[in-house]
């Protein structure tokens, strides 16, 4: 983001002010773009301007102040109404670019090219950001840096329209990626909603397990489970917005589910042990294709665990250390172990520095396995 400046051309309107509508208002403004708030709820467009989202639209018109008319208006809602507010949107404000940022696109774009508004100035957009808590309470203008933002043209859009949405993400400083609206539809099925169904369904099953067998809980089921805690109304919304390219994937797991209960049903029949392996290892291919930190394959990164004491400030004097001696993290997992007045960071580096890395985190009197 370059503070104090900014190519987006405002006054921007955002219909929505809970998180990423609220995220997107602080950072425009530190632009220093004129952005304006309006939320159904009264109480989230207050927070959203006491947070410095923008000036709330209801609270302007209570005390009789000038709203301008927007040059760019986001709409930010639950993707249940996003099409209907995007049509509205479009004929009320005949000169502003429209976009949205809700999770599906196809449905949308079909509702807008079904109405009578102009979709020439309409772009389905949607920022792969966001945190495990909502509200603007949670916002944050650093939301969108690094962070992947998908543009969804189409035939009738303006191509004035297109470089305008561009502008916005990569003002947010976001990394900008073009997908046309089903591809968009069923790539996000595959990488977003299947998991957070697989999260779910597996974390049901701990509704009746006996508190102290998940006192035993390690880190790979808090992983596993962590995102099984998002808002399930959100979530009805997205999963039947986005159904058929969730269910073709749901096929594919299907079958490998029903492959690995057939396997696992006779473990020692000949064959099975060979089975199993193939299905991890078609695991571990996927997991490697995942881009990395910087982009493109991941490298082989060298771990260790350094045991942490339980008392505030050891993470933190840990990374300073690190900082210190010049290396430069690749990853950091935190696990505490239950009952234990300690805590596990397990750390990835460059290969090439870690042999030293360790040496000089025992030097400085760090318990260190390697």
């Amino acid at each position: 983001m370059n503070e104090g400046f900014s190519t987006v051309e405002g006054p921007v309107r955002i219909i929505g002010a809970g998180l990423l509508g609220s995220s997107i208002g602080i950072a425009l403004r530190a632009l220093g773009v004129e952005v304006y708030v309006q939320d159904t709820s009264p109480t989230t467009e207050a927070v959203a301007q006491d947070i410095g989202a923008g000036t709330s639209v209801r609270d302007a018109s209570l005390n009789n102040l000038p709203v301008s008319e927007p040059a760019l208006v986001v709409v930010a809602t639950p993707p249940d109404i996003t099409a209907e507010i995007v049509i509205d949107a479009l004929n009320v404000y005949p000169g502003a670019l429209v976009v949205d940022i809700a999770s599906v696109k196809a449905p949308i774009l079909e509702a807008v090219l079904a109405s009578s508004a102009d979709a020439s100035r309409y772009v389905g957009t949607h920022p792969m950001a966001g945190r495990e808590k909502s509200g603007p309470v949670a916002a944050r203008g650093e939301l969108f840096t690094s962070m992947p933002w998908v543009i969804c043209s189409h035939e009738q859009v303006r191509p004035d329209a297109v470089k305008k949405a561009v502008n916005l993400a990569v003002e947010l400083g976001a990394t900008v990626t073009h997908l046309d609206v089903y591809e968009h539809d069923q790539t996000v099925a595959l990488i977003s909603h299947v998991p957070q169904v697989m999260s779910s369904l597996l974390a049901s099953r701990l509704q009746d397990t006996p508190l102290y067998a998940l006192g035993l809980a390690g880190q790979g089921l808090r992983d596993t489970v962590r995102i099984a805690g998002s808002d399930p109304g959100l979530w009805v919304q997205i999963l039947a917005a986005n159904a058929q390219p969730i269910v073709e994937t749901l096929y594919g797991v299907r079958k490998d589910l029903e492959r690995l209960i057939s396997t696992l049903e006779a473990p020692t029949a000949v064959g099975a042990r060979l089975n199993l392996a193939q299905l991890m290892s078609e695991g571990n291919n996927g997991v490697k294709r995942i881009p990395g930190k910087h982009g493109g394959a991941p490298a082989a990164f060298a771990q260790m665990t350094v045991l942490v004491d339980d008392t505030p400030g050891q993470i933190a004097r840990l990374l300073a250390e690190i900082g210190e001696l010049g290396v430069n993290l690749e990853d950091l997992r935190l696990e505490h172990s239950p009952g234990q007045p300690v805590g596990l960071a397990e750390l990835s580096v460059n290969p090439n520095e870690h042999e030293k890395l360790v040496e000089d985190l025992i030097e400085r009197g760090w318990k260190v396995v390697r």
